[in-house]
């Protein structure tokens, strides 16, 4: 299937489609907690301004064919599209939410390709580990620096490229409900 063919495709409802670099297609319900925690971070980036360029699940264009579309991007204020998307130069921050099926895809694949492609800020959110990561200094195999913070440990300032700050307030953050006790 093509790429252009892939992008005209309309997908279920509540599920969120991955494309493998091997050409798999990979579908995957959105849990309750990921669609919360990106609407977190979509409230706390109201911070930078209503009209601040901040996007949710928009394809972003990356050289090669890897076209991402991040859980949320924020974007320098002078960004334009090209054609319909925007490009990776003009990503200041990617947040992916980790979900049960992408650990692996948010927490390595991600940090590899989008440190190689310069993106400043890279924050993965993890409902279930109940922390954040955030990685800064990309490199061309990830980034240098990575901090972690625990959910509930109180604002996180994140510094971006144009002299903005975003903050995440991490006491937000909603946890996953309990496991149902089966005995």
């Amino acid at each position: 299937m093509s790429v252009d063919a892939i992008t005209h495709t309309e997908f279920p409802a509540g599920y969120v489609v991955f494309f493998g670099a091997d050409g798999k297609i990979i579908m995957t319900p959105r849990s309750e907690e990921h669609s919360s925690t990106i609407r977190s971070m979509q409230i706390d980036s109201l911070a930078l301004g209503r009209h601040a360029k901040v996007t949710s699940d928009v394809y972003i264009d990356f050289p090669a064919d890897e076209n991402s579309a991040p859980d949320l991007a924020i974007l320098r204020e002078d960004a334009r599209k090209e054609g319909k998307r925007y490009s990776f130069e003009d990503v200041l921050l990617i947040s992916e939410v980790v979900s049960t099926s992408s650990a692996r895809k948010d927490y390595d694949d991600c940090t590899a390709k989008y440190g190689r492609y310069g993106i400043p800020v890279y924050l993965v959110v993890d409902p279930y580990a109940r922390e954040v990561v955030l990685h800064t200094e990309p490199t061309s195999s990830g980034y240098s620096t990575a901090h972690t913070r625990a959910y509930g440990t109180g604002k996180l300032p994140i510094p971006l490229a144009d002299g903005r700050t975003f903050t995440l307030d991490l006491d937000e953050l909603p946890l996953p409900d309990p496991e149902p006790d089966t005995h």
